[in-house]
C-alpha cells in the first residue's frame, strides 16, 4: 500500500493526529510609494500619498532633488485633493472625507473639517480671499469651509443624481466643478449658491469632466472617455474649442502659461504630455516619460514645467525639451504597505499587485522586489512561463514572467470596458476569459476572449443583460459567468438579481442563463469541481449548482464581506474560500463549511477577500491584516 493511503488509513483510525494549520508571516504584501495629490507651497512641492495609512505629505525640493521633510496626517486612507493658502497647505482625505491644515512652517498637521456624511474628498481648490472648496463622492457636493472662521457650507449637490464632484476650480465670484459619471460642468456662484451648467450641449454624451484648470479667466477641462480638452472663457462660456488628443481616453492634468498663451496636459493611457498652442491652435507632443504616465498634477514654473506622477517627479525644460526625473522612494519618500489588489502563485513567486506596480516575493530566498506596471492588476493568471495581468484602466492585458521580467502590453478589451473583475485560462480552447465592468456611467459588461498565440481578443459585451460579469470559469468548452447588478461606477442598477450564464466557447453564443440564489445582487467567484459549480451569492451562501440539470442542488452559509463578496478557490482537489478574516474549506460531499484558520483580518483594496493556492494545494497565501501569510492548511 502507497505510504499516503497508509497515511490516510492511520490518520482515520485516529492513530495519528492531523497537522494543525500553520501561518507564517512573510511581511508586507506590496510596499509603494504612490503620490496622488500635489501643490506647491512656496518653492516646494508638498506630495500627498494615496493607498497607505497614515497618509503621509512629503515635501519635495526640486533645486536638491529630495523629499527633506514628511508629515503624517491624523486620518484617512489617501488625498486626492490639495489647494494651498499663504504657508499652509489644505488636504482632503478619503475614508474619511476629512480635510486638514498643513502648517507648512511647524510640518504640523491638523484635522480642521469633515465633509459628513460622504466619506471621499475627490477635488479641492483655493479662493483669492483664502476660502477652500471641496467636491465629495458619492454625495457629489461641493463643501466650502473657511480657515478665518473654521466654518463649513453646504453648496449642495453640483448636479441632480450624479455622484462625484471630480474637479473643482474657483475664481472670485464663480466655482467651477467637473462632475461625473455622466458629465457636468457647473458653475455655482459663490454668494448665491446658484448653479448653471455650462458644458456645451455636444459634450453631454462624455462620462466625465474629470479635471479643472482655471488661470486668468481661461477655463480649461479634461473630458472622458474621449480625452479632449475643453478651453471655455469664463467671461463668455459660449466660446470655447475642443482639442483632441489622439489616440488617449482621459486628460488627467492641466497646466496653463497664460503669459504665453499655451496650455500644457497630460493623457491616459500613452502618458503622453502636450502643449496646445491657443495662437496658432497647434498641439505639440512633448514627451513621454515612460509607457502610461500618469500626470497627477502639471506646474508651469521659471522655465519649466513640474509634474507630479504615480511615484516620481519630472522636469520638462521648455526651452532646451529636455525631460528628467527622480524616484520618489530613492528621493527620501519611503514605501509603505498599500492595500494589495490580487495574489496569484507563479512558480516558485507569489505574486501581489497593487498601485502602479507587482510586488514578487521569492518565498525561498525570502526575498521581494517591484515591477512597475501603468495601472493595477485587478487579476493575474498564470499560464505556462507567463502570467497574464488583467489592468484598470482601460480594461488592459499585458504578460510578464514570473520574476517580473518581460513586461509586456498586449492589448485591451475595448467595448467601453474599464475595469477588469476577473480572470480565468480555459486550456481546452486556450484562451484567457475575462470578465469586465463598464466605464463610469455607463452600463454593459463584458467578457473578453484573449487568444495569446495571436495576440487577438474577441470581446462580447452583454453577455449579462445590463450587468458586469463578476466572476468567472470554465469547463468543457464553456464559460460559466456570475453576474453583479452594479454597473460602470456612478451608475444606479437596471437589474434586481445577478445572474448565472453558460457562454458557449466555441460558438461564441449565450445558452442559457438563470438566477441561482433569488435576492442575490452578486456572484462573486464561481468554481468548477467535479463537474458541478460552486458559487458564493451576496445573499450569504455557498451554492452547488448540477449543470445538466441547470439548477441549484444544495446550499450552506458562508462567511461574507460586509459588500456580500467573498473568495473560493480549488486547490489540490479541495475548495477553499475566505471571508478576508478567515479561510474556510467546503467540502463538497457533505456540503458543509470548515474554519482552516481565523483572525487574519486581511486588508485589500476593494472587495474581494485575496487567498491563492500554490500548485498542487498544499500551500495557500493570503493577507494578515497588510502582510503576505503562507498558509499550511493541514488535513
Amino acid at each position: 500500500m502507497p505510504l499516503n493511503a497508509l497515511a490516510a488509513v492511520a490518520l482515520a483510525a485516529g492513530l495519528v493526529s492531523a497537522p494543525a494549520p500553520t501561518v507564517e508571516d512573510l511581511g508586507p504584501a506590496s510596499s509603494v510609494t504612490s503620490i496622488s495629490g500635489a501643490e506647491f507651497v512656496g518653492d516646494k512641492l508638498y506630495l500627498g500619498t494615496g493607498g497607505i495609512k497614515p497618509t503621509r505629505i512629503g515635501a519635495y525640493d526640486p533645486a536638491q532633488r529630495k523629499v527633506t521633510s514628511i508629515t503624517d496626517l491624523p486620518s484617512g486612507d489617501g488625498t486626492w485633493a490639495t489647494a494651498a493658502v499663504g504657508s499652509d497647505l489644505y488636504v482632503g482625505t478619503y475614508s474619511p472625507g476629512d480635510i486638514h491644515k498643513v502648517d507648512t512652517t511647524t510640518g504640523t498637521a491638523t484635522k480642521v473639517a469633515d465633509v459628513k456624511p460622504d466619506n471621499f474628498i475627490w477635488s479641492m481648490d483655493a479662493a483669492a480671499d483664502g476660502k477652500i472648496y471641496a467636491g465629495t463622492y458619492p454625495g457629489g457636493r461641493v463643501v466650502e469651509y473657511d480657515p478665518a472662521t473654521g466654518q463649513t457650507r453646504d453648496l449642495g449637490q453640483a448636479a441632480a443624481g450624479e455622484q462625484y464632484v471630480r474637479s473643482i476650480a474657483v475664481d472670485d465670484t464663480t466655482v467651477y466643478a467637473g462632475v461625473g459619471a455622466k458629465a457636468h460642468l457647473v458653475a455655482i456662484d459663490r454668494a448665491t449658491g446658484a448653479k448653471k451648467e455650462i458644458l456645451p450641449p455636444e459634450l453631454a454624451d462624455r462620462t466625465f469632466v474629470g479635471t479643472l484648470a482655471l488661470e486668468n479667466g481661461l477655463l480649461a477641462a479634461g473630458l472622458s472617455a474621449t480625452g479632449d480638452l475643453l478651453l471655455m472663457e469664463t467671461a463668455d462660456t459660449s466660446k470655447h474649442v475642443l482639442v483632441d488628443a489622439p489616440g488617449d481616453s482621459y486628460v488627467t492634468a492641466i497646466g496653463i502659461d497664460a503669459a504665453n498663451n499655451d496650455v500644457y496636459f497630460g493623457t491616459r493611457p500613452s502618458g503622453t504630455l502636450y502643449r496646445y498652442d491657443r495662437d496658432s491652435a497647434k498641439l505639440d507632443k512633448l514627451a513621454v516619460p515612460y509607457d502610461g504616465a500618469a500626470f497627477n498634477r502639471i506646474f508651469v514654473r521659471g522655465g519649466k514645467l513640474v509634474g507630479a506622477l504615480t511615484s516620481s517627479v519630472v522636469e520638462y525644460d521648455l526651452a532646451t525639451g529636455e525631460l528628467t526625473g527622480v524616484d520618489l522612494t530613492q528621493a527620501g519618500m519611503p514605501p509603505a504597505p498599500e492595500l494589495p489588489m490580487a495574489i496569484a502563485v507563479a512558480g516558485d513567486r507569489v505574486l501581489v499587485s497593487g498601485k502602479a506596480g507587482i510586488q514578487v516575493h521569492d518565498p525561498a530566498a525570502g526575498t521581494s522586489t517591484r515591477t512597475f506596471l501603468p495601472g493595477e492588476a485587478k487579476a493575474m493568471t498564470p499560464v505556462g512561463d507567463q502570467v497574464y495581468l488583467s489592468v484598470y484602466t482601460l480594461a488592459y492585458l499585458f504578460k510578464m514572467r514570473h520574476d517580473g521580467t518581460g513586461l509586456t502590453r498586449l492589448t485591451r478589451a475595448g467595448a467601453e470596458q474599464n475595469r477588469p473583475l476577473d480572470a480565468h485560462y480555459d486550456r481546452l480552447t486556450r484562451r484567457l476569459l475575462m470578465g469586465t465592468q463598464p466605464e463610469y456611467g455607463l452600463h454593459g459588461g463584458a467578457l473578453a476572449l484573449y487568444d495569446p498565440r495571436r495576440n487577438a481578443v474577441e470581446t462580447f459585451r452583454g453577455v449579462v443583460p445590463n450587468q458586469s460579469v463578476r466572476s468567472v470559469t470554465s469547463f468543457a468548452g464553456t464559460a460559466y459567468l456570475g453576474s453583479e447588478i452594479q454597473g460602470g461606477l456612478g451608475t444606479t442598477p437596471v437589474e434586481k438579481e445577478a445572474r448565472l450564464a453558460a457562454f458557449d466557447l466555441f460558438t461564441k453564443k449565450t445558452r442559457w442563463s438563470v438566477v441561482p440564489v433569488p435576492g442575490a445582487t452578486r456572484i462573486s467567484d464561481l468554481v468548477v469541481r467535479h463537474g458541478k459549480l460552486y458559487g458564493l451569492a451576496s445573499t450569504g451562501v455557498a451554492f452547488e449548482f448540477d449543470l445538466l440539470r441547470r439548477k441549484v442542488t444544495r446550499t450552506v452559509p458562508v462567511p461574507l464581506l460586509s459588500s456580500g463578496s467573498g473568495t473560493l478557490i480549488e486547490a489540490g482537489g479541495r475548495i477553499y474560500g475566505s471571508d478576508g478574516k478567515r479561510i474556510y474549506r467546503l467540502d463538497p460531499r457533505a456540503m458543509t463549511v470548515t474554519t482552516v484558520v481565523d483572525g487574519l483580518a486581511g486588508q485589500a483594496y476593494g472587495d474581494q477577500p485575496l487567498l491563492a493556492a500554490a500548485p498542487g494545494g498544499r500551500t495557500l497565501y493570503a493577507l494578515k491584516a497588510r502582510n503576505l501569510v503562507r498558509i499550511k492548511p493541514g488535513s
